[in-house]
């Protein structure tokens, strides 16, 4: 009998606190190459905790966390160089990772025409697409996207969706916070409601 794949991503018996104030516990999941996995729950519960104790930025408070590869996490915080026009501070990741966005990647995100704007312009949903195009070209087999679709319009929300599903289909392993419903064929659901301690 072959021994199944490797996790991607795997954690056990996670629990999470932040000051005083248990957020969740006893919380397990093991995700292999070609998964998704949505987390919902009120604000507050520690959806955005949970994604940084996942990608190795935040401690949890028990439990242990296994990742079968490198992490490219999507939040709020773009990293990209706020003052360099955007051509620029993708050329500068371009340049760490050893890989190249593209000129059809950058217009089939709709960055081509934003190439000279200074990053701390953009809006919300030029960012999280300049983000996703980030993430993708570093070649991470698991993304860690929290609220990948704030701040974008229909058509740009479809393009992030279609962006995971591609990914999860060539092998890799996503895990999207969101409040907002991501449409994505076979994606599981955790609720951290269920592990609120």
């Amino acid at each position: 009998m072959q021994a199944p794949p490797p996790a991607a991503l795997a954690a056990r018996d996670l629990a999470c606190r932040r000051g005083d104030r248990l957020l969740f516990r006893g919380l397990s999941l093991a995700m292999l190459p070609g998964e998704a996995m949505q987390v919902v729950g009120a604000n507050g519960t520690g959806k955005t905790s949970l994604l940084r104790i996942l990608a190795g930025l935040l401690r949890p408070y028990a439990g242990t966390v296994e990742r079968g590869g490198e992490v490219a996490l999507l939040d709020g915080r773009l990293p990209l160089d706020e003052h360099l026009p955007l051509g620029r501070a993708l050329a500068f990741w371009e340049r760490i990772d050893g890989r190249g966005y593209g000129a059809e990647a950058r217009a089939r995100w709709g960055l081509t025409a934003l190439e000279d704007v200074p990053v701390r312009l953009l809006s919300t949903g030029q960012r999280k697409r300049a983000g996703v195009l980030q993430a993708n070209a570093r070649g991470a087999p698991i993304w860690l996207l929290d609220e990948p679709l704030n701040g974008l319009d229909s058509a740009a929300a479809e393009g992030v969706e279609q962006a995971v599903a591609a990914f999860c289909a060539g092998g890799g392993a996503a895990v999207i916070a969101s409040h907002q419903p991501f449409t994505l064929a076979g994606m599981r659901r955790i609720d951290l409601a269920d592990y609120a301690p």
